[in-house]
């Protein structure tokens, strides 16, 4: 017998090996139900989605060494399944139970890609999509998991009026709230609105009636950082959640992201600029402590074979890991500084300690150098 010591082999079989047994599982319930209602479809299908991700992790599991008492036997999936296959009773416990397992699914497959491979990243995509939809199918009253890619309402902009640190500009059509703790001076604002930001001067710098509302409002969403938001008082919709949920990475700088953001469990608007040099003062939002530090990071890095994502907006979810990566939970295109499209990801974690060798993904690099959070 080869047994797998490898610990990255060891956890693509595992997953791989869990899929499969969740697979039959599947087919046997789906059989069972005798009318052509949705669910019964719905569980074809996720069976179906579960074979194309156990098909990605057995590529990369045969490509990976199997350990050094056989070092030159590759891994491989065993189809080991440890539960029993058989269909379950119909009805809504069935419906949990599949929900919850395709949700850790995607936890586990999250976990398997921080280090970037393009399999790894192929497979966690998959879950993340069959979990979303199993939630969003099977659920018959409260969801147990939160599908990540529900549709986003119109969130406000601005949590509050006051705030440490969080100034409100009263206009005659709209109020300017600017936080200087998140602006990352990237002069949208000074060079696309002059008249409206003065920069430089004594006294009140902010004049929200200098130019034409609908121009200061789309000056206002050019704000990669989010320091400036607005809110309409003329009746008009406030600023909407993107189509499509956005991650730019900035040369030798932060990530810059456009979505429905909840950041360590919070709201936080639509736009927000987060460390990746791990020197801010500011942890998570980027306080551009990268210049001051020599921060070297392409904002180019190699592009990875990612499937299209079947939803592309919804809640977006940034939780930074204690002395660890960010945790990122939502449908989210990943792109270089150009535009071009690194990654497409239901869930990632991203590197902000700047020592990852796979940037913009982890590789357990912060434990090495002993990265802290705070």
């Amino acid at each position: 017998r080869v047994w797998i010591e490898n610990d990255d082999a060891f956890a693509t079989v595992d997953i791989a090996n869990a899929s499969y047994a969740l697979m039959l599982r599947l087919l046997a319930y789906s059989y069972t139900v005798r009318r052509p209602v949705p669910q019964k479809a719905l569980c074809l299908d996720l069976a179906m989605g579960l074979m194309r991700a156990a098909t990605i992790l057995a590529e990369r599991a045969a490509r990976l060494p199997a350990g050094p008492s056989n070092p030159h036997s590759h891994a491989g999936v065993s189809f080991t399944a440890l539960r029993d296959a058989g269909a379950l009773p119909l009805g809504r416990a069935a419906h949990l139970f599949f929900t919850e397992r395709l949700a850790q699914f995607a936890a586990a497959g999250a976990e398997l890609a921080c280090g970037g491979d393009a399999r790894a990243l192929a497979a966690a995509g998959q879950f993340g999509a069959l979990a979303r939809r199993a939630a969003q199918g099977l659920s018959l009253g409260p969801a147990p998991v939160t599908p990540v890619s529900a549709p986003a309402a119109a969130a406000p902009p601005v949590p509050s009026d006051a705030g440490e640190g969080v100034e409100v500009i009263r206009g005659e059509r709209l109020d300017l709230i600017y936080e200087g703790s998140r602006c990352i001076h990237s002069r949208f604002c000074v060079t696309l609105a002059p008249r409206v930001f003065l920069a430089n001067v004594k006294g009140p710098w902010i004049h929200p009636d200098a130019i034409p509302v609908e121009r200061l409002v789309a000056v206002s969403e050019q704000c990669p950082s989010g320091a400036i938001r607005y809110r309409r008082r003329d009746g008009q919709p406030d600023e909407r959640a993107p189509e499509v949920n956005l991650a730019t990475v900035r040369e030798a700088g932060p990530y810059a992201f456009h979505g429905a953001l909840e950041i360590d469990g919070r709201p936080a608007g639509f736009r927000a600029t987060l460390c990746r040099c791990g020197a801010s003062r500011h942890k998570p939002f980027c306080d551009g402590s990268h210049r001051e530090a020599g921060f070297a990071a392409t904002g180019e890095p190699p592009s990875t074979r990612t499937e299209a994502l079947e939803k592309r907006d919804g809640p977006l979810a940034l939780d930074p890991q204690p002395d660890g990566p960010l945790k990122v939970s939502g449908n989210l295109e990943i792109l270089a500084g150009s535009g071009r499209v690194i990654a497409r990801v239901a869930s990632a974690y991203l590197c902000r300690c700047g020592a990852s060798a796979t940037k913009p993904f982890c590789d357990g690099s912060h434990r090495r150098i002993g990265f802290k959070s705070t």
